[in-house]
């Protein structure tokens, strides 16, 4: 029960693998991991573990479905050039990416999980919320920039957030680096951890936009 300190005394235990099996493992895992400091004490319920269900991990799955969904409908025929702003847009997704890696690997080597899941989740939401909203025309018509920009973005996410959701992101990378068939020995787990790309960064960009 939320705000109450949970003791067998008292009787107010949470059972976790009833938590597990209504949201799943990941979302539990992300909750204790992400939502705030160890040391500051956690308000725990199961609508908590629930509410990062909702605001993170359903984000970050309906980016990976809405690529998928439209790269699998993708016409190759059907292929345009971006423009200048859209290339921008693209470079700009990459240049924070860049920047993400660099503060999960910077918050991890302090073992401030707390801090590289927020800098995760900041970076998930601008991809949801500002890059496929903006660029979802460029979708519908087939622009393999944008395709190849959202796949090398998500598959390098999903390296990055291993550790966090182990199950979530090795389902997205496997798909999404060895499609529909299965490969016994392939995971993300077994690749090694992002590094931040100096030369794909673009400081004045990411002001910019």
């Amino acid at each position: 029960p939320e705000g109450r300190k949970m003791s067998k005394r008292l009787g107010n235990l949470v059972d976790p693998h009833e938590v597990i099996d209504a949201h799943g493992a990941d979302a539990f895992r992300w909750y204790y991991l992400a939502s705030q400091q160890p040391w500051a004490g956690y308000r725990f319920s199961a609508d908590t573990v629930g509410e990062s269900v909702r605001q993170f991990l359903l984000t970050l799955w309906n980016t990976y479905s809405f690529f998928v969904l439209y790269a699998n409908a993708a016409d190759d025929d059907a292929a345009r050039e971006p423009s200048e702003a859209e290339a921008a847009l693209d470079r700009w997704l990459v240049s924070r990416l860049q920047a993400t890696t660099e503060a999960v690997r910077d918050r991890l080597d302090d073992f401030d999980s707390t801090g590289a899941g927020k800098a995760l989740a900041e970076y998930v939401d601008e991809m949801s919320n500002w890059y496929v909203r903006v660029s979802r025309r460029r979708f519908w018509e087939g622009d393999a920039a944008a395709f190849e920009t959202l796949r090398h973005c998500l598959v390098e996410t999903a390296k990055l957030l291993a550790p966090f959701i182990p199950f979530t992101a090795d389902a997205i990378w496997l798909n999404l680096v060895h499609g529909a068939e299965p490969q016994l020995e392939a995971s993300v787990h077994l690749e090694d951890f992002p590094e931040a790309d100096a030369a794909a960064r673009d400081v004045a960009l990411e002001e910019g936009v």
